[in-house]
């Protein structure tokens, strides 16, 4: 079970997720036993690598399902990336403070979701941020003035952002304001995608994009293993989590950052201040599916161990481990009370 790896955890006081690095070019891997096929494909899609393993009998019907995969996620994509001028979200915020934009309801959906997220952890969740955040250049090392932050931080307020269902449409009321999807719209890709692998028939896979990692079934007879990895280490496992029908998000300080003057920059900000948030390290949330996962991990974070801890326990089928500014380790109770029960066996 995954939770007989959690003394590991609290011993090495660090953990993290599975986390991309670098730029992969598209390759299949084929590994073949007891006449099953396990297929691994890498692409790079939504600014990350994204591999997707699947399992079958037919290593042709297995190829056509990883391909329809990654299609559905290049599909969302264009749909949703805050980066493509010609997507919908895109249209929404070209149009801020002018008018509202009909959208498809499959965006629409999902920005309903999306402000769910955000009355749920109290702000700490919000679209909207993208008004402050496109501030922040991590490429070119680019830190906003205190006065620039301060400028935009209004335009920060998911309760601003209008929707009306019945023209299906996205008003953002104030010129400059912006929504952005980086917090959910990967998982919600990845729970797209494993839901068009199994109408092709598979049972037993596994899609895995930055951060976050989407498991249905398993791997021949046994979980699917997933790495935990010192987040202070570019490389080397700490330990390795067995998952069944699971979703597991890692949100860390060590993905994106940059030193400037002296001080340390990471890429997860604070939607209250609009800089770094400061009180974790890592957050790992395990969820049924992974748009819940995402959102979680990056809310969690922004919250810190206490009151992140406070909102799992409030919700069902969700656990979280976070690391925290000291190296220390806080468990979800569901957590807690099943390593104290494997470690007494």
């Amino acid at each position: 079970m995954f939770f007989r790896f959690l003394s590991v955890l609290l011993i090495s006081l660090s953990l993290v997720a599975p986390c991309a690095s670098g730029v992969f070019a598209a390759s299949i891997q084929v590994e073949t036993w007891q006449g099953r096929h396990l297929l691994t494909e890498e692409r790079v899609l939504m600014g990350t690598q994204v591999i997707v393993k699947a399992i079958g009998d037919d290593k042709s019907a297995v190829e056509t399902a990883i391909s329809a995969a990654f299609d559905e996620i290049w599909r969302l994509e264009k749909l949703m990336s805050h980066y493509r001028p010609e997507s919908e979200l895109s249209q929404i915020n070209q149009n801020a403070g002018k008018h509202a934009v009909p959208v498809s309801q499959e965006l629409y959906d999902l920005i309903v979701k999306s402000l769910t997220f955000s009355e749920l952890t109290g702000g700490a969740f919000d679209i909207s941020f993208a008004s402050v955040g496109k501030l922040w250049n991590f490429r070119k090392k680019n830190v906003p003035t205190p006065e620039e932050v301060k400028a935009q931080l209004p335009k920060v307020n998911y309760k601003k952002i209008r929707l009306n269902a019945k023209n299906r449409s996205v008003f953002l009321p104030e010129t400059g304001m912006e929504i952005g999807l980086g917090g959910i719209g990967k998982g919600y890709a990845m729970d797209q995608a494993m839901k068009v692998l199994q109408k092709h028939g598979i049972k037993d896979a596994m899609v895995m994009a930055g951060g976050d990692t989407l498991i249905r079934g398993k791997k021949g007879d046994l979980p699917w293993k997933i790495g935990l990895r010192n987040p202070d280490q570019t490389e080397g496992v700490l330990a390795v989590l067995p998952l069944s029908d699971q979703a597991i998000s890692t949100s860390g300080d060590y993905e994106r950052f940059f030193f400037k003057d002296g001080v340390r920059y990471h890429h997860i900000l604070d939607t209250k201040t609009g800089f770094p948030a400061m009180a974790c390290r890592s957050v790992s949330i395990l969820a049924p599916e992974a748009t819940t996962s995402d959102a979680l991990s990056t809310s969690v974070f922004v919250l810190g161990p206490k009151a992140g801890l406070a909102l799992i326990e409030t919700l069902e089928d969700v656990d979280g481990i976070i690391i925290d500014r000291q190296g220390k380790v806080h468990l979800s109770s569901g957590l807690m009370a099943l390593n104290s029960e494997t470690t007494a066996k």
